[in-house]
Protein backbone atom coordinates (compact mmCIF):
# COMPACT_ATOMS: atom_id res chain seq x y z
CA UNK A 1 0.00 0.00 0.00
CA UNK A 2 1.52 3.18 -0.97
CA UNK A 3 1.43 6.61 0.93
CA UNK A 4 1.53 10.08 -0.14
CA UNK A 5 3.05 12.00 2.88
CA UNK A 6 2.54 15.74 3.05
CA UNK A 7 4.50 17.78 6.40
CA UNK A 8 3.67 21.38 6.81
CA UNK A 9 6.41 22.97 9.26
CA UNK A 10 5.94 25.90 11.49
CA UNK A 11 7.17 28.62 9.07
CA UNK A 12 7.65 26.71 5.88
CA UNK A 13 5.16 25.31 4.54
CA UNK A 14 3.36 22.38 2.27
CA UNK A 15 6.30 20.77 0.67
CA UNK A 16 4.97 19.60 -2.81
CA UNK A 17 6.56 17.11 -5.22
CA UNK A 18 8.33 19.47 -7.97
CA UNK A 19 9.66 21.78 -4.58
CA UNK A 20 6.51 24.04 -4.61
CA UNK A 21 5.42 25.00 -0.78
CA UNK A 22 2.71 26.41 0.45
CA UNK A 23 3.26 28.73 3.55
CA UNK A 24 0.95 27.46 6.71
CA UNK A 25 0.96 28.75 10.39
CA UNK A 26 1.06 25.79 12.43
CA UNK A 27 2.81 22.25 12.07
CA UNK A 28 0.44 19.92 10.46
CA UNK A 29 1.03 16.69 8.52
CA UNK A 30 -1.40 15.31 6.01
CA UNK A 31 -1.24 11.47 5.36
CA UNK A 32 -3.45 10.41 2.02
CA UNK A 33 -3.29 6.47 2.18
CA UNK A 34 -4.45 4.65 -0.95
CA UNK A 35 -7.71 2.67 -0.78
CA UNK A 36 -8.09 0.37 1.64
CA UNK A 37 -10.68 -1.30 4.58
CA UNK A 38 -13.54 1.12 4.23
CA UNK A 39 -12.68 2.87 8.09
CA UNK A 40 -9.42 4.05 7.22
CA UNK A 41 -9.24 6.97 9.97
CA UNK A 42 -7.11 4.75 12.30
CA UNK A 43 -4.88 7.70 12.83
CA UNK A 44 -6.94 10.68 12.24
CA UNK A 45 -3.73 12.16 10.09
CA UNK A 46 -5.02 14.69 7.28
CA UNK A 47 -5.35 17.55 9.91
CA UNK A 48 -3.15 16.15 12.76
CA UNK A 49 -4.97 17.29 15.86
CA UNK A 50 -8.43 17.83 14.03
CA UNK A 51 -10.41 21.13 13.13
CA UNK A 52 -8.51 24.31 13.83
CA UNK A 53 -9.12 26.15 17.21
CA UNK A 54 -7.39 29.20 15.95
CA UNK A 55 -10.10 30.79 14.05
CA UNK A 56 -8.55 29.98 10.62
CA UNK A 57 -10.27 27.20 8.26
CA UNK A 58 -8.98 24.17 7.62
CA UNK A 59 -9.24 23.48 3.60
CA UNK A 60 -8.62 20.34 1.98
CA UNK A 61 -7.46 20.52 -1.85
CA UNK A 62 -8.20 16.61 -3.57
CA UNK A 63 -5.85 17.29 -6.68
CA UNK A 64 -6.35 14.31 -9.20
CA UNK A 65 -2.73 15.27 -11.14
CA UNK A 66 -3.58 13.07 -13.49
CA UNK A 67 -6.98 14.76 -15.22
CA UNK A 68 -7.16 16.20 -18.55
CA UNK A 69 -4.42 14.14 -19.49
CA UNK A 70 -2.09 15.26 -16.97
CA UNK A 71 -2.87 19.25 -17.41
CA UNK A 72 -4.62 19.26 -13.95
CA UNK A 73 -1.38 18.76 -12.59
CA UNK A 74 0.48 21.22 -14.09
CA UNK A 75 -1.70 23.92 -13.52
CA UNK A 76 -2.34 23.16 -10.21
CA UNK A 77 1.27 24.14 -9.54
CA UNK A 78 1.03 26.79 -11.24
CA UNK A 79 -1.87 28.24 -9.17
CA UNK A 80 -0.07 27.33 -5.72
CA UNK A 81 1.27 31.27 -5.24
CA UNK A 82 -1.72 33.19 -6.26
CA UNK A 83 -3.87 30.09 -3.81
CA UNK A 84 -1.42 31.36 -1.43
CA UNK A 85 -1.74 34.62 -1.83
CA UNK A 86 -5.60 34.76 -1.30
CA UNK A 87 -6.41 31.79 1.28
CA UNK A 88 -2.87 31.82 3.28
CA UNK A 89 -3.90 34.51 5.96
CA UNK A 90 -7.19 33.03 6.81
CA UNK A 91 -6.45 29.40 6.01
CA UNK A 92 -4.88 26.47 6.69
CA UNK A 93 -3.97 24.79 3.06
CA UNK A 94 -3.85 20.99 2.89
CA UNK A 95 -2.93 19.70 -0.56
CA UNK A 96 -4.12 15.82 -0.91
CA UNK A 97 -2.86 14.09 -4.53
CA UNK A 98 -4.28 11.28 -5.80
CA UNK A 99 -3.37 8.30 -6.59
CA UNK A 100 -5.71 6.06 -8.38
CA UNK A 101 -9.12 5.34 -8.63
CA UNK A 102 -10.84 5.81 -5.52
CA UNK A 103 -8.34 7.51 -3.66
CA UNK A 104 -10.32 10.74 -3.85
CA UNK A 105 -13.24 9.18 -1.60
CA UNK A 106 -10.85 8.29 1.08
CA UNK A 107 -9.30 11.42 1.49
CA UNK A 108 -12.90 13.18 1.57
CA UNK A 109 -14.01 10.62 4.05
CA UNK A 110 -10.88 11.11 6.63
CA UNK A 111 -11.13 14.90 6.15
CA UNK A 112 -14.56 14.75 6.95
CA UNK A 113 -14.42 13.03 10.07
CA UNK A 114 -11.10 14.93 11.29
CA UNK A 115 -13.47 18.23 10.91
CA UNK A 116 -12.50 20.27 7.59
CA UNK A 117 -14.26 23.08 6.63
CA UNK A 118 -14.07 22.18 2.95
CA UNK A 119 -13.20 19.77 0.92
CA UNK A 120 -12.34 21.09 -2.22
CA UNK A 121 -12.15 18.89 -5.51
CA UNK A 122 -9.14 20.02 -8.22
CA UNK A 123 -9.64 18.46 -11.33
CA UNK A 124 -12.92 17.72 -13.44
CA UNK A 125 -15.98 16.23 -13.05
CA UNK A 126 -14.68 12.84 -12.43
CA UNK A 127 -12.54 13.73 -9.25
CA UNK A 128 -16.04 15.68 -8.55
CA UNK A 129 -17.77 12.56 -8.42
CA UNK A 130 -15.04 10.44 -6.44
CA UNK A 131 -14.85 13.74 -3.45
CA UNK A 132 -18.99 13.44 -3.82
CA UNK A 133 -19.15 9.91 -2.69
CA UNK A 134 -16.84 10.81 -0.43
CA UNK A 135 -19.52 12.40 1.71
CA UNK A 136 -21.01 9.06 2.25
CA UNK A 137 -20.71 6.26 3.50
CA UNK A 138 -22.73 2.94 4.03
CA UNK A 139 -25.88 4.74 3.12
CA UNK A 140 -25.36 7.76 5.22
CA UNK A 141 -23.75 11.17 5.31
CA UNK A 142 -20.03 11.15 6.69
CA UNK A 143 -20.11 13.02 9.75
CA UNK A 144 -16.96 14.92 12.09
CA UNK A 145 -15.71 12.66 14.82
CA UNK A 146 -15.91 15.63 16.90
CA UNK A 147 -19.89 14.86 18.17
CA UNK A 148 -19.35 18.80 19.38
CA UNK A 149 -19.05 20.53 16.07
CA UNK A 150 -21.14 23.36 15.04
CA UNK A 151 -19.94 23.27 11.22
CA UNK A 152 -20.60 20.93 8.36
CA UNK A 153 -17.77 20.43 5.66
CA UNK A 154 -18.62 22.21 2.55
CA UNK A 155 -17.52 20.98 -1.01
CA UNK A 156 -15.43 22.82 -3.37
CA UNK A 157 -14.68 22.89 -7.08
CA UNK A 158 -11.70 24.24 -8.81
CA UNK A 159 -12.51 23.41 -12.67
CA UNK A 160 -9.75 21.85 -14.18
CA UNK A 161 -10.54 18.92 -16.15
CA UNK A 162 -11.55 18.13 -19.85
CA UNK A 163 -15.53 18.37 -19.80
CA UNK A 164 -15.81 20.46 -16.29
CA UNK A 165 -19.44 19.89 -17.20
CA UNK A 166 -21.03 20.44 -13.29
CA UNK A 167 -19.19 24.00 -13.08
CA UNK A 168 -21.30 24.79 -16.30
CA UNK A 169 -25.02 24.52 -14.54
CA UNK A 170 -23.59 27.38 -12.26
CA UNK A 171 -22.19 29.89 -15.16
CA UNK A 172 -18.45 29.37 -13.66
CA UNK A 173 -15.46 29.43 -16.37
CA UNK A 174 -12.75 26.38 -16.13
CA UNK A 175 -10.88 29.81 -14.75
CA UNK A 176 -8.97 28.32 -11.54
CA UNK A 177 -8.55 31.80 -10.25
CA UNK A 178 -12.16 32.86 -10.41
CA UNK A 179 -13.01 29.30 -8.28
CA UNK A 180 -10.40 30.55 -5.84
CA UNK A 181 -12.01 33.76 -5.63
CA UNK A 182 -15.04 32.10 -4.78
CA UNK A 183 -13.62 30.13 -2.23
CA UNK A 184 -12.24 33.03 -0.41
CA UNK A 185 -15.60 34.50 0.00
CA UNK A 186 -17.08 31.37 1.12
CA UNK A 187 -20.51 31.29 0.24
CA UNK A 188 -22.47 28.22 1.10
CA UNK A 189 -25.52 27.14 -0.83
CA UNK A 190 -27.05 23.51 -0.49
CA UNK A 191 -27.22 21.36 -3.26
CA UNK A 192 -29.25 18.23 -4.13
CA UNK A 193 -27.44 14.82 -4.89
CA UNK A 194 -28.26 11.54 -6.80
CA UNK A 195 -28.04 8.30 -5.32
CA UNK A 196 -28.00 4.91 -7.55
CA UNK A 197 -28.82 1.64 -5.85
CA UNK A 198 -29.10 -1.68 -7.83
CA UNK A 199 -28.95 -5.72 -7.35
CA UNK A 200 -25.54 -5.67 -5.40
CA UNK A 201 -27.13 -3.07 -2.75
CA UNK A 202 -24.26 -0.63 -2.75
CA UNK A 203 -25.44 3.12 -3.13
CA UNK A 204 -23.61 5.21 -5.80
CA UNK A 205 -23.79 8.91 -5.08
CA UNK A 206 -23.47 11.96 -8.48
CA UNK A 207 -23.83 15.68 -8.47
CA UNK A 208 -24.36 15.93 -12.57
CA UNK A 209 -25.84 13.42 -15.04
CA UNK A 210 -26.31 9.72 -14.93
CA UNK A 211 -27.15 8.33 -18.46
CA UNK A 212 -28.56 4.77 -19.18
CA UNK A 213 -27.40 2.64 -22.95
CA UNK A 214 -25.72 4.34 -25.49
CA UNK A 215 -24.57 8.04 -23.69
CA UNK A 216 -23.07 5.87 -21.38
CA UNK A 217 -21.10 3.51 -23.67
CA UNK A 218 -20.19 7.30 -25.13
CA UNK A 219 -18.46 7.95 -22.04
CA UNK A 220 -16.69 5.04 -21.79
CA UNK A 221 -15.00 5.26 -24.64
CA UNK A 222 -14.62 8.93 -24.96
CA UNK A 223 -11.89 8.68 -21.97
CA UNK A 224 -10.11 6.73 -24.47
CA UNK A 225 -9.45 9.94 -26.46
CA UNK A 226 -9.04 12.68 -23.61
CA UNK A 227 -6.32 14.26 -25.45
CA UNK A 228 -8.62 15.43 -28.30
CA UNK A 229 -10.24 17.71 -25.74
CA UNK A 230 -14.03 17.94 -26.09
CA UNK A 231 -13.99 16.42 -29.05
CA UNK A 232 -13.27 12.94 -27.25
CA UNK A 233 -17.01 13.20 -26.40
CA UNK A 234 -18.20 13.43 -30.01
CA UNK A 235 -15.67 10.45 -31.19
CA UNK A 236 -16.86 8.24 -28.23
CA UNK A 237 -20.61 8.84 -29.03
CA UNK A 238 -19.87 7.88 -32.85
CA UNK A 239 -17.83 5.12 -31.58
CA UNK A 240 -20.50 3.93 -29.38
CA UNK A 241 -22.88 3.68 -32.39
CA UNK A 242 -21.02 1.05 -34.06
CA UNK A 243 -23.17 -2.49 -33.19
CA UNK A 244 -25.64 -0.10 -31.24
CA UNK A 245 -29.27 -1.39 -30.85
CA UNK A 246 -32.19 0.70 -29.55
CA UNK A 247 -33.53 -0.93 -26.45
CA UNK A 248 -36.97 -1.75 -25.06
CA UNK A 249 -36.75 -0.65 -21.36
CA UNK A 250 -38.94 -0.48 -18.23
CA UNK A 251 -39.43 2.84 -16.48
CA UNK A 252 -41.41 3.70 -13.00
CA UNK A 253 -41.09 7.16 -12.15
CA UNK A 254 -42.41 8.46 -8.69
CA UNK A 255 -43.18 5.05 -6.91
CA UNK A 256 -45.56 4.56 -9.72
CA UNK A 257 -46.64 2.29 -12.05
CA UNK A 258 -44.19 0.72 -14.83
CA UNK A 259 -44.28 1.77 -18.01
CA UNK A 260 -42.71 0.13 -21.43
CA UNK A 261 -40.53 2.66 -23.71
CA UNK A 262 -39.63 1.05 -26.93
CA UNK A 263 -36.73 1.75 -28.98
CA UNK A 264 -34.69 3.65 -26.34
CA UNK A 265 -31.73 5.02 -27.28
CA UNK A 266 -30.36 6.71 -23.82
CA UNK A 267 -31.95 7.89 -20.66
CA UNK A 268 -30.39 10.61 -18.81
CA UNK A 269 -31.20 11.44 -15.40
CA UNK A 270 -29.88 15.22 -14.59
CA UNK A 271 -29.06 16.53 -11.60
CA UNK A 272 -27.41 19.46 -13.20
CA UNK A 273 -27.43 20.64 -16.87
CA UNK A 274 -24.46 19.40 -18.99
CA UNK A 275 -22.66 16.29 -19.83
CA UNK A 276 -20.12 15.22 -23.02
CA UNK A 277 -17.99 18.38 -22.79
CA UNK A 278 -20.96 21.08 -22.73
CA UNK A 279 -23.89 19.30 -24.06
CA UNK A 280 -26.88 20.39 -22.84
CA UNK A 281 -28.83 17.08 -22.25
CA UNK A 282 -30.83 17.85 -19.21
CA UNK A 283 -31.70 21.98 -19.73
CA UNK A 284 -34.56 22.31 -16.75
CA UNK A 285 -32.65 20.73 -14.44
CA UNK A 286 -31.06 22.76 -11.32
CA UNK A 287 -29.01 21.08 -8.32
CA UNK A 288 -31.40 22.55 -5.70
CA UNK A 289 -34.84 21.97 -7.20
CA UNK A 290 -35.15 18.68 -5.54
CA UNK A 291 -35.74 16.49 -8.62
CA UNK A 292 -34.13 15.25 -11.54
CA UNK A 293 -35.26 15.93 -15.18
CA UNK A 294 -34.72 12.83 -16.96
CA UNK A 295 -34.70 12.79 -21.19
CA UNK A 296 -35.45 9.92 -22.65
CA UNK A 297 -34.52 9.64 -26.23
CA UNK A 298 -35.87 7.17 -28.67
CA UNK A 299 -35.05 5.35 -31.97
CA UNK A 300 -32.20 7.69 -32.73
CA UNK A 301 -30.14 6.50 -35.38
CA UNK A 302 -26.06 7.49 -35.77
CA UNK A 303 -27.02 9.70 -38.46
CA UNK A 304 -29.70 11.64 -36.63
CA UNK A 305 -26.65 12.27 -34.04
CA UNK A 306 -24.99 14.09 -36.48
CA UNK A 307 -27.86 15.78 -37.89
CA UNK A 308 -29.12 17.13 -34.62
CA UNK A 309 -25.48 17.47 -32.87
CA UNK A 310 -26.30 21.29 -32.56
CA UNK A 311 -29.32 20.75 -30.94
CA UNK A 312 -27.98 18.53 -27.72
CA UNK A 313 -25.56 21.00 -27.38
CA UNK A 314 -28.00 24.15 -27.13
CA UNK A 315 -30.59 22.38 -25.14
CA UNK A 316 -33.05 22.51 -27.93
CA UNK A 317 -33.43 18.61 -28.32
CA UNK A 318 -36.73 18.77 -26.01
CA UNK A 319 -38.97 20.10 -29.23
CA UNK A 320 -38.11 17.00 -31.45
CA UNK A 321 -40.76 14.55 -31.39
CA UNK A 322 -38.54 11.28 -30.41
CA UNK A 323 -37.40 13.00 -27.10
CA UNK A 324 -39.52 13.19 -23.87
CA UNK A 325 -38.62 15.06 -20.02
CA UNK A 326 -40.15 14.75 -17.15
CA UNK A 327 -39.23 15.92 -13.65
CA UNK A 328 -39.07 13.81 -10.94
CA UNK A 329 -37.52 12.35 -7.57
CA UNK A 330 -36.99 8.70 -8.09
CA UNK A 331 -36.95 6.59 -11.32
CA UNK A 332 -36.40 2.74 -11.52
CA UNK A 333 -35.13 1.53 -14.99
CA UNK A 334 -35.20 -2.04 -16.21
CA UNK A 335 -34.48 -4.15 -19.54
CA UNK A 336 -37.02 -5.81 -20.75
CA UNK A 337 -34.85 -8.52 -22.36
CA UNK A 338 -32.76 -9.20 -19.27
CA UNK A 339 -29.41 -9.39 -21.13
CA UNK A 340 -27.55 -7.47 -18.33
CA UNK A 341 -25.86 -5.40 -20.87
CA UNK A 342 -27.24 -2.36 -21.26
CA UNK A 343 -24.62 0.49 -19.42
CA UNK A 344 -25.04 3.01 -16.20
CA UNK A 345 -22.67 5.57 -15.66
CA UNK A 346 -22.80 8.88 -13.68
CA UNK A 347 -20.26 12.12 -14.05
CA UNK A 348 -18.89 10.33 -16.80
CA UNK A 349 -17.65 7.03 -14.39
CA UNK A 350 -18.88 3.75 -15.39
CA UNK A 351 -21.32 2.01 -12.31
CA UNK A 352 -22.33 -1.18 -14.10
CA UNK A 353 -25.55 -2.24 -16.16
CA UNK A 354 -29.42 -2.47 -15.59
CA UNK A 355 -31.60 -3.08 -13.73
CA UNK A 356 -30.82 0.86 -11.25
CA UNK A 357 -32.99 3.00 -9.31
CA UNK A 358 -32.15 6.50 -9.21
CA UNK A 359 -33.27 9.00 -6.00
CA UNK A 360 -32.55 12.61 -5.46
CA UNK A 361 -31.55 13.24 -1.91
CA UNK A 362 -32.87 17.28 -1.59
CA UNK A 363 -30.15 19.79 0.04
CA UNK A 364 -27.60 16.96 0.52
CA UNK A 365 -24.56 18.65 0.77
CA UNK A 366 -22.98 22.11 1.57
CA UNK A 367 -21.51 23.70 -1.82
CA UNK A 368 -19.33 26.72 -2.06
CA UNK A 369 -21.19 28.80 -4.68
Amino acid sequence: MGTNLIAFGGGGGIAVGGGVRVSMATPWAVRAELPKAPDLCVDRSILGSGSSSSGRHDLVFVVNPSSANGRTGKEWKKLLPYLRSRLGADCNICESLTSGPSHAIDITREAIREGADAVIAVGGDGTLHEVVNGFFWAGKTVTNYDRDATHSTALGLIPLGTGSDFARTFGWKNDPHEAIDRIAKGQRSQIDVGVISGEDGEPHYFANVADIHLSAKAGFYASSYKRFGNLCYVIGSLKAFVGHCNQDLKIKVNEGEWEVYSQVTAVCVGNAKYFGGGMKITPNADPRSGNFEVVILQDFKWYDFILKLHKLYNGMHLTMKNVSSRSVHSIEVEDISGSGSIYVQSDGERIGFLPRKFCILPSAIEMIC
